[in-house]
């Protein structure tokens, strides 16, 4: 902003004035300072990852995307009442205690997130809209409704960033040790998604890279007690910004997405039950020598 002469000022009409000469100059307000984010996560709150078992030997990793549906107390509820975040559009109900006991069994590690995907969804590209969902399954969030840009910095810098380092780590762990990864992404499924029944009652989800995925199918089919869905209830092919994405793919590690449907392994003895489905059918395949190479395999 600068200050304006009077059109009839002395300076305007050639006139000469007594006194001190005039000067303009600019008059500035004050610079808004920038508003500093508040840390994200306080003492109560619980980490962003939880890496178990970090010391194992193996290549086995597993990662739990979807483990807690934890908020950070900064951010309340979310504007949503208890019965919301009981269900699986706050995590993946189930999947955290089938990840440690697969991780128990194989003395693998396991990386889990600690955070409510509603916060952020790790498993999701940073500019996918959905990574910090306004709505799911019909349900509106209102705590993420209108963030600016220092809010969602906030919970990129606080929750999903630390969270891929913990993957980063335990993969550059086991590379360290002269071992290929083999990536296992545990998750869950509704078993009917707007009316519409499921029958499957487990999914298992891959691209184009079939070394672990399809023996792991052809296992899961031979035990005849289970309906096997091969990329259902989603599809893993051609999907951008997931973890298996983020880490695996690029490098040419063997990987596969597992999906159980919920209400099999909603209680202590479901998880037992799946942990045990899982592990038995994978045992065989840990060994397969076509898992122990890196090996690229182009995206469609």
């Amino acid at each position: 902003m600068v200050v304006s002469t009077p059109q009839d000022s002395p300076r305007n009409s050639g006139q000469s004035q007594a006194g001190p000469p005039e000067h303009r100059q600019p008059v500035t307000a004050p610079a808004p300072a920038p508003r500093l984010a508040a840390p994200l996560l306080g003492p109560g709150d619980p980490p962003p990852a939880t890496t178990l078992n970090p010391d194992a030997g193996g290549p086995l990793l597993l990662v739990c995307d979807h483990a807690s549906r934890a908020i950070p107390k900064a951010l309340g509820d979310l504007g949503l009442p208890e019965e919301q975040l009981c269900r699986h559009i706050a995590y993946d109900i189930g999947a955290a205690e089938v990840t440690r006991r697969l991780a128990a069994r194989f003395g693998a590690t396991a990386v889990l997130s600690g955070f409510s995907r509603l916060v952020i969804d790790p498993n999701r590209a940073l500019e996918d809209p959905t990574a910090i969902p306004v709505v799911s399954d019909d349900v509106v969030i209102p705590g993420n409704r209108a963030l600016d840009a220092v809010e969602q910095a906030r919970r990129v810098e606080a929750l999903f960033h630390p969270y891929h380092a913990a993957v980063a780590a335990a993969l550059s762990d086991i590379r360290g040790r002269g071992q290929v990864p083999v990536v296992v992404s545990v998750h869950s499924f509704t078993p009917a998604m707007r009316g519409v029944a499921r029958p499957w009652h487990i999914g298992v989800l891959w691209d184009n890279d079939p070394r672990l995925p399809v023996p792991l199918i052809e296992a899961l089919k031979a035990d005849g007690r289970w309906c096997v869905g091969d990329n259902q209830p989603y599809s893993g092919r051609g999907t951008p910004g997931g973890t298996v994405e983020t880490h695996a793919t690029p490098a040419g590690y063997p990987n596969v997405l597992l999906e159980v449907r919920q209400d099999l392994i909603a209680t202590p003895e479901g998880a037992d039950l799946w942990a045990q489905v899982i592990g038995d059918a994978l045992v065989p395949l840990l060994d397969l020598p076509s898992l122990a190479t890196i090996h690229h395999y182009p995206r469609a």
